[in-house]
Order: C-alpha cells, then sequence, then structure tokens
C-alpha cells in the first residue's frame, strides 16, 4: 500500500466518522431558546466543531490502522470484497 493510498483511506475514515460524529449531542438554538435573526431554529446553537474534529480524527485512526494493517498483511484484498464473481448456493 503506498502512501497516498493510505492517506486516502484514512480521508475517507475520517469524512464517514465526522458525519457520524456530527449529529451527537448537538443543541440546537431552538432547544437553547436563543434564536439568531436569520437562522433556523433546528440550526446549532454551540456546534464545538473543534471537539468533535479531535474526536473524529481519533477514531478514525483507530479504525484506519487495522485496516491499513489488514490490507497490507493481504487479509483485505480486491478478491475479498468482490461479491460479483463469488460461487454461492444455487449457482451454476
Amino acid at each position: 500500500m503506498a502512501i497516498t493510498s493510505a492517506l486516502v483511506v484514512y480521508a475517507v475514515l475520517w469524512f464517514l466518522t465526522l458525519f457520524c460524529i456530527l449529529p451527537l449531542r448537538m443543541k440546537s438554538q431552538g432547544d437553547a431558546g436563543d434564536i439568531v435573526p436569520g437562522t433556523p431554529a433546528s440550526a446549532p446553537s454551540n456546534p464545538q466543531m473543534r471537539r468533535k474534529f479531535k474526536i473524529t480524527s481519533a477514531i478514525a485512526f483507530v479504525i484506519w490502522v487495522p485496516l491499513c494493517l489488514a490490507i497490507i498483511y493481504g487479509y483485505l484484498t480486491t478478491d475479498t470484497i468482490n461479491l460479483y464473481d463469488r460461487i454461492g448456493p444455487g449457482s451454476s
């Protein structure tokens, strides 16, 4: 696995993790009772993005290391994730 491939895998994992982390502990402006004019009541009152970026980076790293090791040592290849060429029960 090349360095650029590892970085791309980490970036994909990071963004997937971010989209899972974003809605957690989100308090809307409507819940807080402090709606800024020109924004919807569902907008976050304090998104805490720096904290969420740190959590996202840590979780993505924990997922990324075993995934890269599985790719490097050959446990995960294109043949193992190819669902179209597998022969299943009832196939001719």
